[in-house]
This record gives structure tokens, C-alpha cells and sequence, in this order.
């Protein structure tokens, strides 16, 4: 899923905005998580899935050509039909960010993410989301979903710094059960799933598309079957 072989700089910066602010809304009065466990997490995979596939419609408006991707162009009209008030630059930014394979188009799985990137990085640090109507990415079902998503990289953040590490993971899996402890192997595997850009940390960025593909979102089938 992930490329490897470009340069990781696109995705830096992005990153440590993304950790900056998971740092602030685990600070913040609403920053707990409801998640108890790992099992807990892959219990609500089939909710994720039935919230993230209504992003489908919003994609196929803004993909004005019809041909599978959305490029710079539809998405700032996707962003100024959704009144999302973002600086060319940070458009640019998320866009590239989001397109992992370099193929200069968004396609409905990256697009997913850059919505719930963007749903975070406006999420306001002091107050409870379902207090805040300052969200306009989509329908409640949709942002009721991206908040879920960012309780579940919480409950996985054991230490609060923004990020994860394989230590965090170990904690996470074992945490229900600690008197059946997952192999080691599974541990590896799993966060390496998560670590695409292989630095020993998985930003939120990277979690998404993760979870994403343990949810069954896929990327041909969700858009080509059309209704």
C-alpha cells in the first residue's frame, strides 16, 4: 500500500502537525477513549466500515471527470463546496501527503484519510466534539466514525506523545489479556503493517490507511460498484 521508494519529506512535516495535535486533544476535556482493548477496537471494524463508505457519494461529486481520482483541482472545489477554510498551502500538503503512490490523483482510500486528516487538524483542542458544530466533513454518522477512529489511535498512544511505537503496540494487545500474551510475531507484524514508512513510528496518517485495509474498504471494488 505504501511507496517507499520517494522521498519521505512530504509526509514530515504533516506528520508532526498531526502529533502536535493528538498531543492537544489528549490534553483536552474530551480526550479519553472508550476503547478498553484491542478487541474492543476490532469489534467496531464493521461500524468503521458502514461510516467510511459514505464518504463514497461526496467522492464521486467531486470527481468531476470521472475517472477514478480526484486531482488538485476537484479537490479544491470539493473543499470550498464544503466550506472547509484551508490555506493553499496546507491543501497542497495534505493532497500530496494523501497521494501515496504518486500518481498525482486521489483515490477513494487516500481520499478517506485526507477527510479525517482534515476533520482532526480542525478539531477544536478545548471542547467535546459532540459539542462542537464547527464540523463540516460530511453527515453526524461520518464524524460520529472519524471520532471513534481518533479514540482508537488515543487508547493505542499509551504514552501521549502523538504517535505510535512498537512498545505502545505490546501494551495495546496485551492489555485484555495479560495473562495470554500475544507472540511477539504478531506484534511485529501488526505495527509493521502500520509503519509504512519503516522509522519505527506510525503517525495517525499512517494508522488510517492501516486501518482501512483491516476494515475491507477497497479501493476498486468500493468505487466501480456503482448502485
Amino acid at each position: 500500500m505504501f511507496c517507499h521508494c520517494g522521498s519521505q519529506n512530504k509526509y514530515k512535516r504533516l506528520d508532526a502537525k498531526l502529533e502536535r495535535k493528538m498531543i492537544e486533544v489528549k490534553k483536552s476535556s474530551w480526550g479519553h477513549s472508550n476503547f478498553k482493548s484491542i478487541d474492543s477496537i476490532i469489534l467496531r471494524f464493521p461500524q468503521f466500515k458502514e461510516g467510511l463508505k459514505n464518504i463514497k457519494g461526496v467522492f464521486e461529486q467531486y470527481d468531476e471527470d470521472s475517472n477514478g481520482t480526484i486531482d488538485l483541482g476537484e479537490l479544491r472545489h470539493c473543499l470550498e463546496k464544503l466550506q472547509l477554510q484551508l490555506e493553499e498551502e496546507e491543501i497542497e500538503e495534505l493532497f500530496h501527503s494523501c497521494d501515496i503512490d504518486g500518481s498525482e490523483g486521489i483515490q477513494f482510500n487516500e481520499f478517506i484519510v485526507l477527510l479525517c486528516l482534515i476533520y482532526l487538524l480542525m478539531m477544536p483542542s478545548s471542547s467535546s466534539l459532540a459539542e462542537s458544530n464547527t464540523s463540516k466533513v460530511g453527515s453526524p454518522q461520518l464524524e460520529a466514525t472519524f471520532d471513534a477512529i481518533v479514540e482508537a489511535f488515543l487508547f493505542l498512544d499509551k504514552n501521549g506523545d502523538g504517535k505510535l511505537n512498537k512498545e505502545d503496540m505490546i501494551k495495546s494487545l496485551n492489555e485484555s489479556s495479560p495473562w495470554e500474551k500475544s507472540p511477539y510475531r504478531i506484534t511485529k507484524t501488526r505495527f509493521k503493517e502500520m509503519d509504512g514508512d519503516r522509522n519505527g513510528k506510525v503517525s495517525f496518517r499512517e494508522f488510517l490507511f492501516a486501518l482501512i485495509g483491516w476494515v475491507g474498504i477497497d479501493n476498486d471494488e468500493e468505487i466501480t460498484d456503482k448502485e
